[in-house]
């Protein structure tokens, strides 16, 4: 099959842009089509959490989109109009240690011209509409404008399409889930009338009987509100009125005389959310990301972080697989891996108090709780790092495997490397800054350069297929000793800066065995090595 490219992209949202993004990284050919005529002029999803924002950093629009946008720096919490508590971010070591607050709209905007500068714009008003695939591509019919008909040769497909994907059904891939039965959200991006502090990324959480508002400032002008309230006409999807949003607010908020004034470009939006999975999310050459993948109610405002997440974590695996640098099995890990982070998020969203609607008694027990709760630094650091995505990890994956001595705390396979200050080249530097998203990177601790323990791994990097680098580290400071474990120990850190393996250092067949199984097609390619005795870890 004679391929005009090597992936195509469905769906220019946010997912499908930053998916292209991250495989034109790696120089992978690439082409996007949308069926819409134009980004979207919808604010919709508003919020980067954290880990998203690493995830966008090391794919090089990180610091794009956070010109454009507000960074969270806490929230205050009222109970039908009483105070209750405030809650704030940034403890954690990162690059992007808060949420950062964005319109959709705009995230896409800057997305687009970010790879347009890349060499790939974006074929709109193109309707993919049959795929058929077999062992070596992909072959999709799109309908242009006047129905002209082109029919591409890609190797590789990936279905960004939302929730109702074509990609999906043209598969016959079913999405099982379950409805939000008595919950419908109903937003829209005002300026209020009320005498709050305004300052950029301090929100507000107005809790009321079967109403909970969530309202942030967003850059430009105005809030965003987000009203999570009951469902008492399940019939009823009109667009609310201007008149509902106000009452909403005005109530949750104990401001009867409260006023809002739409802004440009007028958004109210009324949805009802079921939580889904795609039973499959790689069908031989085509994968589904983002919505197409899976979809749940917008609770905590994950769904476009988690999207995104995936795509980082599709990107490299993608590129490693079509290249021969990565075993095809690595490849399904994907679906293995992104369908447990879904089903987290889902899970945890399910639980929090702060988005369930209740009757006034146990409105009022929320309020207690929430006081509670925000009084509390460590219950504080807990539900940051929950929201950050930070410790979100793939520890069950089998590309994750654990063999340290260290017997409690540390490092595990599967999980997000910290970004922590660490020594390396005799100067300080944060950990994420010797990472790359084109190739693995083995850490190790600096006294071990030059050694035979070093030495030993010197053949299994040199015969990897995948590209791999030595980052010798120290940790600067005994917070970062502890994250990162036990010194004697390597870690093997995966293009996404989850880690792939933990292993002593004297332990170089470790390393040969994992390369071995998931990044090298032909075993010969990755010589014998020889496990040393306890005297080479130092």
């Amino acid at each position: 099959m004679k391929q005009d490219t090597e992936v195509l992209v469905v769906g220019a949202g946010p997912i499908g842009l930053t998916t292209a993004i991250a495989l034109r990284r790696l120089g992978m050919r690439v082409r996007v089509v949308d069926r819409a005529p134009g980004t979207n002029r919808e604010p919709r999803a508003d919020v980067i959490f954290p880990r998203a924002g690493e995830a966008l950093g090391s794919l090089g629009v990180g610091e794009i989109i956070r010109r454009q946008a507000y960074e969270m720096e806490g929230s205050t919490f009222f109970t039908s109009g009483r105070r209750v508590g405030r809650y704030t971010t940034g403890r954690f070591s990162s690059r992007y240690p808060n949420a950062m607050t964005v319109e959709q709209h705009h995230i896409e905007r800057l997305l687009v011209e970010e790879l347009a500068g890349m060499g790939v714009t974006v074929d709109w008003l193109t309707k993919v509409t049959d795929l058929v695939q077999d062992d070596h591509g992909v072959r999709v019919t799109v309908e242009h404008p006047q129905r002209a008909v082109e029919h591409i040769e890609t190797a590789w497909v990936v279905g960004c399409d939302g929730k109702r994907s074509t990609v999906r059904r043209l598969l016959g891939i079913t999405f099982p889930g379950s409805e939000h039965g008595n919950m419908q959200v109903v937003q829209g991006n005002a300026i209020p009338s009320w005498s709050l502090p305004e300052k950029p990324g301090n929100g507000y959480f107005f809790f009321s009987p079967y109403r909970t508002v969530i309202t942030f400032p967003t850059p430009g002008a105005g809030y965003r509100f987000f009203c999570l309230r009951d469902n008492p006409d399940p019939q009823n999807n009109d667009p609310p009125t201007l008149a509902e949003l106000q009452g909403l607010v005005a109530e949750a908020a104990g401001m009867p005389d409260l006023n809002l004034i739409l802004t440009e470009p007028v958004w109210l939006s009324r949805a009802r959310f079921a939580d889904r999975i795609a039973s499959r999310l790689r069908s031989g050459r085509i994968l589904l990301a983002g919505d197409a993948a899976h979809t749940w109610a917008p609770l905590g405002g994950h769904g476009m972080n988690i999207g995104m997440l995936g795509a980082y974590n599709l990107g490299w695996k993608l590129a490693a697989v079509h290249r021969g640098q990565a075993a095809d099995a690595v490849l399904d890990t994907y679906d293995l891996e992104q369908r447990e982070l879904a089903e987290g998020v889902i899970r945890d969203m399910r639980a929090s108090p702060i988005e369930m609607i209740l009757p006034p008694v146990a409105n009022g027990l929320r309020g207690m709780l929430v006081g509670a709760m925000m009084a509390s630094e460590s219950i504080q650091r807990r539900v940051e790092w929950m929201m950050s995505d930070f410790g979100r990890h793939h520890r069950r994956s089998p590309l994750s495997r654990s063999r340290s001595r260290w017997p409690v705390g540390g490092i595990r396979a599967g999980d997000r490397i910290p970004d922590v200050q660490v020594m390396s080249g005799g100067r300080p530097v944060r950990l994420h800054d010797l990472l790359s998203y084109d190739r693995w990177t083995l850490l190790h601790h600096i006294r071990y350069v030059d050694t035979d323990a070093e030495r030993a791994l010197r053949p299994v990097r040199d015969g990897c297929p995948a590209p791999m680098a030595f980052a010798p580290i120290a940790a600067a400071g005994r917070e970062a000793a502890r994250q990162l474990g036990d010194p004697g120990d390597l870690l093997l850190v995966r293009p996404d800066g989850h880690v792939g393996l933990v292993c002593p250092m004297n332990r170089p067949a470790e390393l040969r065995d994992y390369v071995r199984r998931h990044l090298a097609g032909d075993r010969s390619l990755v010589p014998d090595v020889v496990d040393g005795a306890d005297s080479l870890a130092g």
